[in-house]
């Protein structure tokens, strides 16, 4: 009777082991499985991260590159003033250096330098666009496809081509291939004088002028006209403008 008990109890304490260990064997499974799941969440988590950081890096790139192209096309309508007369406020009989500098206000009357146009015009293809007024409201302009200017040792030699009529006839091929003139250097065709000096303004003279933007302001028909603000094949010689207004913009880039 007494070996049955003793057996009965070690089958019991068997069974009890083995429910143990079974016990033991199920949490470390699910402590693994837990820890796969775990790992698992944790995998798609760093790769959503991920392709969230390469989205948001290439809307990045989309918008810095739609930042270039607008600065690009903002550029090529950016339009430069280089020379404005509208009211005889700014002296343009001046010497070479303040010529070469540029002078008066940007708002107004105003130079805006043979060097800063030189540099402006170096880099890149230019359009010249010049606005004409007179006296009795009449508005006229002319335009050419090709402007540039050589550096000061080359005399600031002036470059225009690709005449677009608006009205107010070409005044400005002639001094194609011209240096600039002043009273202080004399750069011009003419054999016996200097042009700056007969007609009062720096300019790309010839022999002398059809265009003198930079001549006396005379106020339309006067004795003096010759020497006023003069675009010969609009208004002829003995006519001094109201306004004339020089300006340049960037062409685009063609492949």
């Amino acid at each position: 009777m007494v070996m049955m008990v003793v057996m009965m109890m070690m089958v019991m304490m068997m069974v009890v082991m083995m429910m143990m260990v079974m016990m033991m064997m199920t949490m470390t499974m699910m402590k693994m499985m837990m820890m796969v799941m775990m790992t698992m969440i944790m995998m798609v988590m760093v790769t959503m991260m991920v392709m969230m950081m390469v989205v948001m890096m290439m809307m990045m790139m989309m918008m810095m590159v739609m930042m270039m192209v607008m600065v690009m096309v903002m550029m090529m309508m950016v339009v430069v003033v280089i020379q404005r007369r509208m009211d005889g406020t700014v002296n343009f009989y001046r010497p070479w250096d303040q010529y070469k500098k540029g002078f008066g206000n940007p708002d107004g009357e105003y130079w805006l330098g043979l060097e800063n146009i030189f540099l402006l015009t170096s880099t890149k293809s230019c359009e010249l666009k010049v606005d004409m007024e007179d006296f009795e409201e009449g508005s006229v302009h002319s335009r050419y496809s090709s402007f540039h200017i050589d550096r000061e040792s080359e005399g600031y030699k002036l470059h225009v081509s690709g005449y677009i009529d608006g009205g107010a006839g070409d005044s400005l091929t002639q001094h194609n291939e011209m240096k600039f003139t002043t009273f202080d250097k004399d750069q011009d065709h003419h054999s016996s004088s200097n042009c700056a000096t007969v007609y009062h303004g720096g300019f790309w003279f010839k022999k002398c002028y059809a265009a003198n933007p930079n001549g006396l302001y005379t106020w339309g028909s006067t004795a003096a006209a010759d020497t006023g603000v003069i675009w010969h094949t609009w208004k002829g010689v003995s006519y001094s403008l109201k306004s004339i207004t020089m300006k340049i913009r960037p062409l685009p880039v063609h492949s």
